[in-house]
């Protein structure tokens, strides 16, 4: 389905939009995207900073001009605009568990490896720390946030010999992320191991969907 009455401010390399792009896939919508190159700082010109004073990507226009920025609210509102096929769950049960694997997912995985990768690149000197304000690199964090995602794909390995989906049996935005997070992972030479048979499986699954390619 088409849907011109909002456009998606977003980079093709950046994890954040492809977590929003594999969103849309889907749920089977196709919106304009407008295409903000992180690598020439287009998110510094004040044309963006206009529409997302923060100056990072996606950022989720409507046809009244309201921006939604951050992708956990961006998948809320599509997913309560266009209730036809959820990804943040049908029932209150569905949605609390839901929310918490996403959580998870987003916190011990998908936020410690943009540590360590906004910590060790070069290009990234002076915005170490992702928003409105310029923060320097700190290197002695990129060891802990290797350790961190380490410690997360452990800990999802486990999860996954549980269950075939990370937030239970069915494919659900707490895969989207998790799903990004093991690719962005490799920018810090991390993937995941012999030993994580469980999370290989899902993995194999999950990136064979034709979403994963969005």
């Amino acid at each position: 389905m088409t849907d011109k009455a909002m456009t998606l401010y977003q980079y093709a390399a950046s994890p954040n939009s492809r977590r929003v792009r594999i969103f849309l896939a889907e749920k089977g919508l196709s919106i304009p995207f407008i295409p903000v190159d992180l690598s020439k700082g287009e998110q510094h010109s004040d044309a963006y900073r206009a529409i997302n004073p923060r100056r990072v990507v996606p950022t989720l226009v409507l046809d009244d001009g309201t921006a939604i920025g951050e992708v956990p609210a961006i998948m809320r509102y599509l997913d309560e605009a266009f209730p036809e096929k959820t990804l943040l769950g049908a029932t209150p049960k569905d949605k609390g568990v839901i929310a918490m694997w996403e959580r998870r997912a987003e916190l011990e995985g998908f936020a410690a490896v943009m540590e360590g990768v906004r910590n060790k690149l070069a290009g990234l000197k002076g915005r170490a720390i992702a928003g409105a304000h310029d923060y320097e690199q700190i290197p002695a964090l990129v060891e802990r946030s290797v350790h961190r995602v380490k410690n997360f794909f452990d800990d999802f390995n486990a999860r996954l010999e549980q269950v075939p989906f990370i937030a239970g049996e069915r494919y659900s935005a707490a895969d989207i992320t998790t799903l990004v997070t093991l690719d962005f992972a490799k920018a810090l030479e991390l993937t995941v191991l012999p030993q994580h048979a469980a999370l290989k499986r899902w993995y194999d699954t999950v990136s064979g969907r034709p979403s994963a390619t969005a």
